[in-house]
């Protein structure tokens, strides 16, 4: 196993067609990720049935939806989502919006 250092603000990117999810690192028991909202940007609803996901803001607010419920996260806010309760993400500001996304248990990665 090596140590990687890596730099968050580094590795944002953008695009105005769709949020970016721009890998930090990952192995076989889970990732972290760094994705990027442009405002009216968002990540779909979806689940997993085996993974725990803990969503941390940097920059921004955004609407994360779990199970139903919306929770309004604004900067160094953070919310973990058990499996297998469906979440998504959403950008309904006029702001961009940085989320740190890990990602950990049994999962296939997309």
């Amino acid at each position: 196993m090596s140590i990687e250092i890596k730099n968050i603000a580094e590795a944002r990117r953008w695009s105005e067609e769709k949020l970016q999810k721009v890998g930090i690192y990952a192995s076989q028991r889970g990732f972290c990720d760094v994705y990027c909202f442009e405002p009216g940007q968002f990540q779909k609803m979806h689940n997993h049935e085996n993974a725990d996901k803990i969503y941390i803001v940097l920059e921004g607010q955004g609407r994360v939806v779990v199970d139903g419920t919306d929770y309004i996260l604004g900067i160094n806010d953070s919310v973990a989502v058990p499996p297998p309760l469906p979440h998504g993400v959403f950008n309904d500001s006029d702001e961009r919006l940085v989320i740190l996304v890990f990602l950990s248990g049994d999962y296939p990665r997309q």
